[in-house]
């Protein structure tokens, strides 16, 4: 049976302060990304030789990819400071006020899930992003009256999972926008590898590209499965992952030769058999599989649609054909297009 959480992408308590220390803090370290990481290498040399501010960068994509570790970066290579904050702990437009009055000139400003801020605050920043002013409003009533600070020119790194769920005004503030995409198996074998040598962690080629190729595109799973992969070795094993240890630890974890684990065969074979492939709604869904609707929309169904297995329309989830195939089951060929 599959860990619950080990496939996730989301990082929980544990993740958190190991990946601190696996986190590189520079480009010349970052892997994967390439045309991302070159663009924003351009933006920041040029930024740097004019000596201004870094336009208003978003990040999008699935979790788990290194929107934070960008973020991070993006600031060192700056030379700046970095604050940090998450759109759902900004609750007033005072704590933003108090947050941005503070940052120096071309600081970092990095606002995780920014498309959770409430919209009183997501229009405070309007006024923060392009003319570098923020309007307060001072008691209530008829006494009640609006001030405006000023602040330094700052560059404002947005990150998000769910574009489509962030406002066009607040879109479009944004000078630079770049989506982080899956990784590639040969980016997360170099991945594991240079974890693995921070960490300590005997490994061979072979074992760290069997890591690899079931960790989802997703580097935040590679270093998890890599910790249970190196517990599985050093208690049953001689210590060193290799090809028999890995394959030997990931079936344990429940994770099969694709990165599917327990709940993708579980969201899949319910489409096919209860709803006779589909379309079906997320709702109904969720209830057939006793899972959390978003949970199955931000976790589960990227990459079981990235695969090919899962097509997402107007009408529901349909099946694909690779789908069928991964159950033996024979496709039924007009099933796609009756609801396309």
């Amino acid at each position: 049976m599959t860990d619950i959480y080990i496939t996730d992408p989301a990082p929980f308590d544990d993740d958190i302060a190991v990946e601190k220390s696996l986190r590189p803090s520079q480009f010349d370290e970052f892997i994967g990304q390439k045309e991302l990481v070159d663009n924003l290498k351009l933006y920041i040399e040029a930024s740097n030789n004019r000596g201004d501010a870094l336009d208003h960068v978003l990040l999008f994509g699935p979790p788990g990819l290194g929107k934070t570790t960008l973020a991070n970066i993006i600031s060192k290579e700056l030379s700046s400071n970095f604050k940090q904050a998450s759109g759902p702990v900004v609750e007033r437009a005072g704590d933003l006020a108090g947050m941005i009055t503070n940052l120096a000139y071309r600081d970092v400003f990095f606002i995780d899930e920014i498309h959770r801020l409430n919209s009183v605050v997501e229009e405070c920043l309007y006024s923060a992003m392009e003319d570098f002013s923020i309007d307060i409003l001072i008691d209530k009533g008829p006494s009640a009256r609006s001030v405006q600070l000023n602040i330094e020119p700052f560059t404002l790194i947005g990150a998000t999972t769910r574009l489509g769920n962030l406002t066009s005004p607040l879109r479009d503030r944004f000078g630079v926008v770049l989506r982080v995409d899956y990784y590639l198996a040969e980016d997360l074998f170099h991945i594991i590898n240079r974890s693995a040598k921070i960490l300590e962690v005997e490994i061979d080629d072979d074992g760290a590209m069997e890591l690899a190729r079931r960790s989802r595109g997703t580097p935040r799973i590679a270093n998890r499965i890599l910790r249970r992969a190196r517990d599985f070795a050093q208690v049953k094993a001689t210590g060193v992952i290799n090809l028999d240890v890995a394959q030997a630890s990931l079936n344990k974890l429940g994770i099969d030769e694709i990165g599917l684990d327990d709940m993708d065969r579980k969201i899949l074979t319910i489409i096919i058999d209860k709803f006779n492939g589909g379309p079906v709604g997320l709702k109904s869904l969720a209830v057939a599989v006793g899972e959390d609707a978003t949970t199955i929309e931000d976790v589960y169904e990227p990459f079981l649609i990235k695969e090919g297995f899962l097509n997402r329309t107007s009408r529901g989830r349909i099946a694909q054909e690779n789908a069928y195939k991964l159950f033996g089951k024979k496709f039924k060929k007009n099933q796609e297009g009756l609801f396309e």
